[in-house]
């Protein structure tokens, strides 16, 4: 401002409101920014503004393929709405209050819970929390029957049923669901689709838990499957899918001819498995790229005309 002669507000507006200055004054100040080389603190424009044009991710593994594929859905359109991302790790956290109170501390304008081992109360605690300090929440690929809550989901129940009613229509009977031991609000709906459709024709449900690390499920896989009569298998993970089908070829067993191999997101794991694997095709990336672009509406109070947002699944084979 001192070096363009002009007023700090004169600054403001050439930087905000470009349109409000005459163009000689906006010229000179565009000169003394170029010469200074003068970067907008985002900081102090978020202290003047209560708004910090940053954005909350909160995930459980940031590991696991279909997170990190989410994450760049969601950066890709945060980009386009010169948002920031700050990512967030809520594994195995025990108490959600005081992480809420952590992630609200540090001044999100918006959050995506991408966190989907949260049970209904806990939902409820975090989403108290965050409207109490005025700041809107998308969940995605994640479930809640609390209509306030805006979501971003496939339809996981009716992805199972129909991936499971294909497998039964080729002659597969001793199809087993490979889900995880600990309880996902998604997977639930995974095992009810699954459930549904063997029940229908009067094939005996069977679920097999285990853990989403090779290093644990490929014992458990060596362990059971040497003593069980298995043609068929969904997994909930993609990643599952692959360490099951490694196994099995390791025991002698053809992939699919004797057991026919099903993933449930068509994640790098589908695409580099050979043979290549049969699996529920999510729409990964946009499940994130959808609620980034939900969220804006909310953040910026603009009208929003479905919160409960569907996307459409395919089956690749």
């Amino acid at each position: 401002a001192g070096a363009a002669r002009v007023s700090l507000a004169t600054v403001s507006r050439v930087l905000n409101n470009p349109e409000k200055v005459n163009e000689e004054t906006r010229k000179r100040v565009l000169e003394v920014i170029k010469q200074l080389g003068y970067r907008p603190n985002a900081i102090a424009r978020g202290l003047a503004s209560r708004k910090t044009t940053t954005v909350g991710v909160v995930v459980s593994d940031v590991t696991r393929a279909s997170v990190s594929k989410m994450i760049g859905g969601i950066m890709d359109v945060a980009k386009q709405y010169d948002y920031s991302i700050k990512v967030f790790s809520m594994h195995d956290e025990k108490n959600v209050f005081d992480f809420t109170r952590l992630v609200v501390a540090e001044q999100v304008d918006g959050v995506i819970f991408l966190n989907d081992e949260l049970d209904s109360k806990q939902l409820s605690t975090v989403k108290e929390l965050l409207d109490d300090a005025s700041i809107p929440m998308i969940l995605s690929n994640v479930v809640s029957d609390d209509e306030s809550i805006p979501t971003v989901n496939i339809d996981f129940e009716s992805a199972s049923y129909e991936i499971t009613k294909n497998m039964i229509s080729v002659g597969r009977k001793d199809i087993y669901l490979l889900s995880t031991v600990r309880r996902y609000s998604v997977n639930n709906l995974k095992e009810e689709g699954y459930i549904r459709a063997m029940e229908e024709v009067g094939l005996e449900p069977k679920i097999f838990r285990t853990s989403g690390d090779p290093e644990i499920n490929s014992q458990h896989f060596r362990e059971f499957f040497s003593q069980h009569k298995v043609d068929g298998v969904i997994a909930v993970r993609d990643s599952i899918a692959v360490s099951f089908m490694n196994n099995a070829g390791d025991a002698g067993r053809r992939i699919p001819e004797d057991i026919l191999v099903v993933g449930f997101q068509n994640t790098k794991y589908a695409l580099l498995s050979r043979p290549t694997l049969t699996c529920i095709d999510m729409p990964v990336y946009d499940l994130g790229a959808v609620a980034m672009r939900l969220l804006t509406k909310y953040m910026k109070e603009e009208p929003v005309e479905e919160s409960k947002v569907v996307l459409p699944h395919t089956i690749m084979y």
